[in-house]
């Protein structure tokens, strides 16, 4: 079989998986709510499901790649596979409860999000004993698939922290604290940040708003729906963010009726950079950051200027300590 089409049916099948996988975890926060458990503490994104095509663009990126890139999904299937009320949804929940694989993934996601809402220490023995339970035999598989999620739906890293007890932490790949929210309501956050962030760095450093709504559409995501992950995308990405700076929201000039328009903020590129957002994309499709050509030249550019930014911070430093110890050396050389 040619290697292109073993490359759209692995793809096809991972689009299939993740979406029994969603299903799954959409029905487990709908038990967990009759429950009265937290709903933070079972749900995850539907961006993960979107988040499977390695769509690789060459060459310059055109808007059509761009959201492609940026969504994961093929552009006639993106909307569709996030309809709830799709037949697929029912499909996917047959499928889901014939793979007990997507159960595990969606307890142990549970377990790892109370255990970080708790600050508790994350150990293997408790993944073991209270998620994995039998399937202990598949435990790489299932905490690889339940830390992507982590990773692509809430910016949690899951690192391991001591190999020979096995303890592991969550480490949030960006601060979205500024001392006035509670961290809880930031957490789905930083996953939403770094998809609005790489709109913004493929579509030319300056999105349109529109655009940005075009990819988030793509991934289930809309701007007057509540989202199970996101509560109220609009104003997370229009007011909280913005007033954390990690985004710049602005009216677009002289336009009539207002446009408005999406850059990075100040926080955005002091704590993280080009690279970065590329390499989480990347990792969205199960690819590396060269695979997308352009931008990753564009990314490069931008690590050379940070390390000359660097070099020359440091330059600035030593002279100013060279200065001073001259200068003290010449007092006491001397003195009145």
């Amino acid at each position: 079989m040619p290697r292109g089409q073993k490359s759209k049916l692995r793809a096809r099948e991972k689009r299939r998986q993740a979406r029994c996988e969603i299903q799954a975890l959409k029905e487990a926060q709908a038990t967990a709510a009759a429950a009265g458990e937290s709903p933070s503490a079972c749900a995850l994104s539907g961006g993960r499901s979107a988040a499977v095509t390695p769509r690789r663009p060459q060459g310059a990126a055109s808007s059509t790649s761009a959201d492609a890139a940026l969504s994961g999904t093929d552009s006639d299937e993106g909307a569709r596979s996030q309809d709830e009320g799709s037949p697929r949804s029912s499909k996917g929940s047959e499928v889901s409860h014939r793979d007990p694989l997507n159960k595990k993934v969606v307890l142990l996601v549970q377990f790892l999000l109370q255990k970080y809402q708790k600050r508790e220490p994350i150990s293997k023995a408790d993944m073991l004993k209270f998620a994995i339970k039998k399937y202990r035999h598949q435990f790489n598989e299932i905490l690889k698939r339940a830390s992507e999620h982590m990773e692509l739906a809430f910016g949690l890293d899951l690192k391991e922290v001591d190999p020979i007890r096995h303890c592991y932490t969550l480490v949030n790949k960006l601060d979205l604290t500024d001392g006035s929210m509670h961290e809880d309501e930031n957490m789905p956050k930083t996953g939403l940040l770094m998809i609005v962030l790489g709109v913004i760095f493929m579509k030319g450093n300056c999105a349109p708003e529109e655009e940005v709504w075009e990819v988030l559409n793509m991934m289930g995501v809309y701007a007057e729906r509540k989202h199970f992950i996101y509560g109220e995308p609009k104003k997370v990405i229009t007011q909280d963010l913005v007033q954390l700076q990690y985004l710049q929201y602005r009216q677009v000039a002289d336009s009539d009726p207002p446009r408005f328009e999406f850059l990075w903020g100040q926080r955005a590129y002091a704590e993280t950079s080009k690279m970065r957002v590329l390499e989480f994309l990347a990792k969205i499709h199960d690819t590396v950051p060269s695979a997308f050509p352009s931008w990753y030249e564009e990314a490069l550019r931008d690590e050379e200027e940070r390390a000359r930014a660097r070099a020359a911070a440091r330059a600035r430093t030593a002279a100013m300590a060279s200065a001073r110890a001259r200068a003290l050396a010449s007092s006491f050389s001397h003195p009145k």
